[in-house]
C-alpha cells in the first residue's frame, strides 16, 4: 500500500512524500528542503523521483534546493519547465512529460493528465504501484477526466462558494481575490463531484490536500467526503 507523508499543503507551501515500501517518490517542493529532510531522517536514496504539478510558488519555490541537495530527476510538464527559474547547471535532471503519456519512474508509473488552472501548462498526476492506483488532483477548477480503479485519492477541496461570498461581503476577500480562486481552484461542490465520478469499490481513503485557511472549512469537508465515499477522509495538515 502507498504511504503518504504532509510536509506542506496549502497557499504557504505544498510537499508530499509517497512511499511503496521499496522506494519514494515526492510531489511538489514548495517547501524548504531544510524542512523536509529532517522528516526524511535526512536520507533521499529511496527517492526516484520528483514530480511537479505547475509552476507557482506554493508548489516549486524551493525546486533549486532540491536539484542542489538530492539526486533525483525531476519530472514536469515542458510548458512548466519553460516558465521556471531552474538552475542551468541542473538542466540534464529535469525530465518532460507530457499529459496522457505513461512515465516510468523505477518501481512506479506516473500518468500526468490535464487540468484548468491559471498556469502555463498544469497537470494532476496518476500514480501506480504495487497494485494501487493513487489520484492526485490540486489547483485546478474542473477536470474533465475520469479514472477507473483508483484506491487512493489525494484531491484538492479548497474553498467553500458560500464562505467565499460572505468573506467577500464582510470585506475579508476582495473581489480580485475572488475571481481568480473561482476560476483556478477546486470548490467544494466541484471536488466532490470529481470525487464521485472516480469512485470505485477499491477506494479505501481520501486525503483532502490544499484547503484555504480563510474559505475552507475541513471539517466541513471531512463531513461532506465522508457522507459521499463512506471510506476514511483525512485532512492535509
Amino acid at each position: 500500500m502507498i504511504g503518504i507523508t504532509v510536509f506542506g499543503s496549502g497557499s504557504s507551501g505544498n510537499c508530499y512524500c509517497l512511499d511503496n515500501g521499496t522506494s519514494q517518490l515526492l510531489i511538489e517542493t514548495g517547501i524548504p528542503y531544510k524542512k523536509v529532510a529532517p522528516k526524511m531522517g535526512f536520507d533521499f536514496t529511496r527517492v526516484t523521483g520528483v514530480l511537479i504539478s505547475h509552476e507557482h510558488g506554493d508548489h516549486s519555490k524551493y525546486l533549486n534546493q532540491f536539484l542542489q541537495h538530492t539526486n533525483s530527476n525531476i519530472y514536469m510538464t515542458s510548458g512548466t519547465a519553460g516558465v521556471l527559474n531552474i538552475d542551468d547547471s541542473y538542466n540534464y535532471r529535469i525530465k518532460a512529460v507530457k499529459p496522457l503519456v505513461d512515465t516510468v519512474i523505477g518501481d512506479w508509473k506516473v500518468t500526468p493528465f490535464s487540468v484548468e488552472h491559471d498556469a502555463a501548462e498544469p497537470v494532476g498526476f496518476l500514480i501506480e504501484s504495487g497494485g494501487d492506483k493513487l489520484i492526485y488532483v490540486t489547483d485546478t477548477y474542473y477536470v474533465k477526466y475520469k479514472f477507473k480503479g483508483i484506491t487512493r485519492m489525494m484531491v484538492e477541496m479548497n474553498y467553500s462558494a458560500e464562505i467565499a461570498a460572505k468573506n467577500t461581503t464582510d470585506g475579508v476577500l476582495n473581489r480580485s481575490l475572488e475571481k481568480r480562486i473561482l476560476t483556478s481552484h477546486f470548490e467544494m461542490d466541484n471536488s466532490l463531484s470529481f470525487i464521485k465520478a472516480n469512485m470505485s469499490l477499491t477506494l479505501r481513503d481520501v486525503l483532502l490536500i490544499h484547503i484555504s485557511k480563510t474559505n475552507g472549512d475541513p471539517e466541513l469537508f471531512q463531513h461532506k467526503v465522508q457522507e459521499l465515499t463512506g471510506v476514511p477522509v483525512y485532512i492535509a495538515k
